[in-house]
């Protein structure tokens, strides 16, 4: 071989190589579903540690527990006034798209294939439509997989052994959805495969107990993170999903609007009346977050002793205005008085002083609490 042939020759393949070593050298990307709870935060970093660059995203419904009654109840105020999943993604240094699924998110609550848990949370549906949404979004950016934090065993309803692969089949993303907490107890999936990650440094994680993450979370560091058994949904609240079926019961539609489904988080509800309920403050805090919405409803408050604002929700005569009357003075300092003034205003601003007997709490039947 001539001189310049074998120049040609070795250049060629320093150029094949190069291009291998670029190839190689491809960073991975992946988007991580971080609800703000332990095992997003492990599922992130754990994924990070393997050098692959990830980013969080989490879906807003509407019906996130963090965050809200802790900034509004004084009871709460021990809690951290964050929104977990934006501090969990500052801890971990990625950066965190939220997105916003209210409209696309009734379809799941109202009509989920796979029915509701223990109370109105449809978790199996919930969980294939996150999935689903996070596939939409790695595809139009271009990355390369799905990261979440799901454990096998740990949820009775989409955590289990049976119903993992039918949330990667029905949201699409197939093998492109990776559990690294629990990845040893289920088939590679294309990032294992591929040596986007190394499987021998995932985890067998299984079950409802949650040593092995609270291990992980110290050996890495983590001292600092939402309860690990917390829910992250008011939805698995009973007391929130009965309130919630009351408001479909009573109206003509199950249709909801976010302001309907964020009053449902705040005061007490009684209904005594098939046409209307009661929203009563039960602390200062949520008195002045019911304020906000003193324009669009009938609403009292009490001009002669301390008390509550009380929101009528519905449309009243004047027999359910008197009734409602008396049980909002019931919530304030002059339960024991002979009389009360409650001041009772329209949301056209038009208002009147009735004169009323606090209803005694003998007269207020348990079934009126919704």
């Amino acid at each position: 071989m001539g001189e310049k042939s074998a120049l040609i020759c070795y250049a060629a393949r320093l150029f094949s190589h190069s291009l291998f070593d670029i190839f190689m050298s491809t960073q991975r990307k992946a988007i991580s579903l971080i609800s703000g709870g332990l095992d997003s935060m492990l599922s992130t970093r754990v994924i990070m540690d393997q050098g692959v660059h990830v980013e969080g995203i989490n879906f807003f419904t509407g019906f996130c527990v963090e965050g809200h009654t802790h900034a509004i109840r004084k009871k709460d105020k021990q809690k951290p006034k964050r929104n977990n999943a934006l501090w969990v993604a500052e801890q971990l240094g990625i950066k965190l798209h939220i997105v916003d699924v209210i409209e696309e998110y009734k379809e799941v609550l109202l009509n989920p294939a796979h029915g509701y848990g223990q109370n109105m949370n449809p978790c199996l549906d919930c969980k294939g439509f996150m999935v689903r949404k996070a596939l939409e979004w790695i595809q139009q950016h271009d990355y390369d997989f799905i990261i979440t934090g799901e454990v096998v065993g740990q949820r009775p309803m989409s955590q289990r052994r049976d119903t993992m692969p039918v949330i990667q089949r029905e949201s699409g993303a197939g093998d492109l959805l990776l559990r690294p907490l629990s990845a040893l107890n289920l088939p590679p999936t294309k990032p294992e495969r591929e040596g986007w990650v190394r499987r021998e440094e995932l985890y067998d994680f299984s079950g409802r107990s949650r040593k092995p993450q609270m291990a992980l979370a110290a050996q890495f560091g983590f001292e600092d993170y939402s309860q690990p058994a917390g829910g992250c949904c008011f939805l698995t609240d009973k007391a929130y999903s009965d309130k919630l079926v009351d408001m479909w019961a009573h109206r003509s539609s199950r249709d909801y609007e976010l302001d309907d489904i964020m009053m449902l988080k705040v005061g007490r509800h009684l209904r005594p009346r098939p046409h209307f309920k009661l929203i009563v403050a039960r602390e200062e805090g949520e008195s002045r977050f019911l304020e906000g919405y003193r324009k669009q409803f009938t609403h009292l408050f009490s001009s002669s002793h301390s008390g509550p604002l009380v929101l009528i929700d519905g449309e009243v005569g004047e027999d359910d205005r008197l009734l409602a009357a008396r049980i909002a003075a019931r919530f304030g300092q002059g339960r024991d008085a002979d009389e009360v003034d409650m001041e009772i205003t329209d949301p056209d601003g038009q208002s009147e002083t009735l004169k009323v007997q606090p209803m005694p709490a003998s007269e207020i039947p348990q079934d009126w609490y919704v």
